[in-house]
């Protein structure tokens, strides 16, 4: 809360109390990096006294960037460009208890997930072997492998760059024995080489969750297990993101020929105008079973 209150005083103090609430919630502090998502219309001009300001304000940033373009591709990437302090886009960022060496420009990472990995490693029960189908820099994982006992987590990336931070990451976090870090496409590497061995499988990629679910299925152990679903959901006003997402995994599994329980959804954020970041935690088993 503290921290919130001393952003939105800095924003204030340079744009004014009227439009303090455009920039501040805007802010994303990834270890010694400010991060600005830059609002719409807003030029590099006009965000630089704001870099400016963090700088002077937060003795623990050291460099200060914003996003130019939403996430894209299969390496879930933006572009970013250099307003102030260290042109440097490395950093450890610091989790719940572990350290992770990320680069902004070449790995996605975003503190607002921060929630998400303790309470899906809190959901992990003793033993069970869990695939994270879109790993990155390997947070959910490593989280996972030290807050829970699972048996092993099978952690995957595309992403070379976010491969390497991944192994990187494991290493920093003495947790080699629990996470292995796979570089790989999910879609083929679980029906491949990782078919019917999951208890639970993780799916923190909204653009691809619902293509990618038969891969998915392929990974439970005896066709049964449980999913964490990440969906953007568009919703017309008056309808609940959280339900419109349950109703749309519901759906695609039926057509599947999967029963589904959802036992929890959440909306994990606001990634536009009436659309939401939603996660769906949702127990599966064949329809014929």
């Amino acid at each position: 809360m503290a921290k919130r209150k001393l952003l939105r005083e800095i924003a204030a103090r340079v744009y004014g109390e009227k439009y303090a609430d455009k920039f501040w919630k805007r802010i994303e502090i990834i270890g010694d990096i400010a991060v600005i998502r830059r609002p719409f219309g807003v030029t590099v001009e006009e965000l630089q006294p704001l870099a400016e300001e963090l700088l002077r304000r937060l003795p623990y940033v050291r460099s200060v960037w914003t996003t130019w373009s939403p996430v894209e591709g299969d390496y879930r990437l933006r572009e970013f460009v250099y307003l102030a302090g260290e042109e440097r886009s490395e950093t450890l960022y610091r989790e719940h208890g572990c350290v992770f060496r990320v680069d902004i420009r070449r790995v996605y990472i975003s503190p607002r997930l921060s929630y998400e990995h303790m309470r899906v490693a809190r959901l992990i029960r003793p033993g069970e072997v869990v695939i994270n189908m879109y790993a990155g820099a390997g947070l959910f994982s490593v989280i996972a492998a030290c807050h829970a006992k699972p048996w092993i987590v099978y952690s995957i990336d595309i992403n070379p760059y976010a491969y390497r931070y991944m192994v990187e990451n494991v290493l920093l976090n003495k947790v080699s024995r629990q996470v292995v870090p796979l570089l790989g496409d999910a879609a083929r590497l679980v029906p491949e080489r990782l078919r019917g061995i999951a208890d639970r499988i993780l799916m923190p990629l909204p653009e691809y969750a619902l293509e990618h679910l038969p891969a998915a299925l392929e990974g439970l152990r005896r066709r049964r297990g449980i999913l964490h679903i990440y969906l953007h959901i568009d919703t017309p006003r008056g309808v609940d993101p959280r339900r419109a997402a349950a109703e749309t995994v519901e759906a695609r599994l039926r057509g599947l020929g999967y029963r589904a329980h959802v036992s929890f959804t959440r909306v994990v954020r606001t990634v536009g105008p009436r659309k939401s970041q939603v996660v769906v935690d949702v127990e599966v088993a064949p329809e014929n079973a």
